[in-house]
């Protein structure tokens, strides 16, 4: 009876070649991590708006963002504005698209008049579909 094996077999080889698949799996989740936070960073101004109870704001299919901070400094669409420009740029976005909204976010501690005063420039321009975005109330 014998106890050893009379065929010799050279045993494992070390692998010559990198296992991608784990490294496409990480690729892949920081992908859909960056693909879902991307969204929420819509906004870099930093404004503290007023809260509100109001519903959730619909989707628009076209709109531009006018904000202006505690300063009373405009910026359309994130980019700073000189209050002088406001017209001549609101009137060409709507001669482009006149259901285009205007999104608007005042800090809360805008007075109530510049507000009203750029409003009447909104619709002045020639655009009527005018959203207000605050920021949810606390339960």
């Amino acid at each position: 009876m014998a106890f050893g094996r009379l065929e010799r077999n050279p045993g494992a080889r070390p692998m010559s070649d990198i296992n991608m698949t784990p490294l496409i799996d990480v690729m892949l989740v920081l992908l859909v991590i960056f693909m879902i936070t991307a969204p929420l960073m819509t906004s870099s101004l930093k404004l503290e708006l007023p809260k509100s109870d109001a519903g959730t704001p619909g989707q628009a299919p076209a709109f531009v963002t006018l904000a202006i901070d505690e300063h009373g400094r405009l910026f359309l669409d994130e980019q700073p504005l000189a209050k002088d420009e406001l017209a001549a740029r609101l009137a060409a976005a709507a001669q482009g698209n006149p259901q285009l909204e205007v999104q608007l976010r005042a800090d809360r501690r805008v007075p109530y008049g510049d507000v009203a005063t750029l409003i009447g420039q909104v619709q002045k321009a020639g655009l009527s579909r005018i959203g207000f975005v605050t920021e949810p109330a606390s339960p």
